[in-house]
């Protein structure tokens, strides 16, 4: 019966999630954004801190592990190897870690449950604790680090001291007599399916929850991280762009979206260079791809001049394993995907880079 049910049911709940799961609002998003980025500025701390970086700093960026009890509705299960040996790489290498936000699912499972079954996790994280080189944000799925008594305590359990949860955080790199401000945060401010929205996390707990651990269903599937931009993103996006001298990073949408574009935008803006150049061979590579990626009747997007401004770290939830983020390394930034080898090893693969120095000369003004 399950799996008559799985069969049946399976794309259209999935089509039904990524449809209803978030109900954006431009001016809400746009009002927390600047609400959030100016707290931090006049008193950094409060809501988040100020990290002045140079060139030669490390980041490593990723959100939305929704760490669970390790049950069928937990969407973390099949990401965790891949999340070990990405932390470990990263700690190996002297990487600040941010964490932005739904790193414990916190809608669908008690905090003692996640405690229990994250141990691994939690001391992977630790150790960038020790070295005074994690930050934490919350977002809607882990709130609770932000407004229960209780926080304080089980941060203690957890990492063995209590550390601090911010809402945002503010990067900033000195460009000769200007600075470029890089804004994290997890980017459900102004989702009226996520900010505050009790309805949802009933929703998600009570009806969503058991129907997934009883399908075995995780709707966090690669495919949809290909799509065009959702409508969230897309806010993101026209909130970043009104900016002067920032570039924004968020999570929560769980679709990578890298300077502004996604896998599938890329594709299109590839296809439509290889035309002008009458690159024959490309243009059929191009088509085979779009292929896999589209449906029949689906339209290529019409593109504006996209400013690089905007990242999303995508997730480290999706249903085959896979987790991406963004790295900051070296002049460079990137979109990277850790993916188990078929030879059973976890493998890092740079899906895009650029250099800063190319954000730069996009974000601030020309002098």
């Amino acid at each position: 019966m399950r799996k008559f049910l799985q069969r049946l049911l399976s794309n259209w709940i999935i089509r039904m999630s990524n449809k209803y799961s978030s109900r954006p609002n431009r001016r809400r998003i746009h009002g927390a954004l600047n609400k959030l980025f100016k707290t931090i500025v006049k008193t950094p701390g409060k809501r988040g801190p100020i990290l002045d970086i140079t060139a030669a700093d490390r980041f490593i960026i990723l959100s939305d592990q929704h760490k669970g009890a390790r049950d069928f509705a937990d969407d973390f299960t099949l990401a965790e190897e891949n999340y070990l040996k990405a932390l470990e790489h990263y700690a190996v290498n002297n990487f600040h870690y941010i964490n932005l936000g739904d790193s414990e699912e916190l809608w669908k499972n008690l905090m003692e449950s996640v405690i229990r079954h994250n141990k691994k996790t939690f001391e992977a994280e630790k150790i960038f604790i020790n070295k005074g080189m994690f930050t934490k944000i919350f977002g809607n799925h882990d709130l609770y680090w932000d407004n229960d008594p209780l926080a304080g305590f089980n941060l203690n359990r957890i990492y063995g001291k209590k550390i601090p949860i911010y809402e945002g955080a503010i990067l900033r790199m000195p460009i000769g007599a200007q600075f470029l401000d890089i804004f994290l945060t997890h980017g459900h401010q102004g989702d009226l399916q996520s900010d505050g929205n009790w309805f949802s996390k009933w929703f998600v707990s009570t009806v969503w929850a058991p129907l997934q651990a009883y399908l075995r269903i995780n709707p966090n599937t690669p495919a949809y991280d290909n799509q065009l931009k959702t409508a969230h993103n897309i806010m993101m996006y026209s909130w970043v762009v009104s900016q002067t001298n920032k570039v924004l990073i968020t999570g929560h949408t769980h679709q990578a979206v890298f300077a502004s574009l996604t896998h599938l935008e890329r594709i299109y803006l590839k296809l439509q260079q290889a035309k002008r150049d009458n690159n024959q061979e490309a243009i059929a590579a191009l088509n085979a791809e779009l292929v896999k990626q589209t449906r029949a009747g689906d339209k290529p997007p019409r593109f504006r001049k996209y400013k690089p401004n905007y990242f999303n770290s995508g997730c480290c939830c999706f249903n085959d394993g896979d987790i991406t983020g963004i790295e900051i390394e070296n002049g460079l930034i990137r979109l990277i995907k850790w993916s188990c080898h078929k030879t059973g090893y976890s493998e890092r693969i740079v899906l895009e880079e650029m250099k800063l120095e190319q954000l730069v000369e996009t974000v601030l003004p020309k002098r």
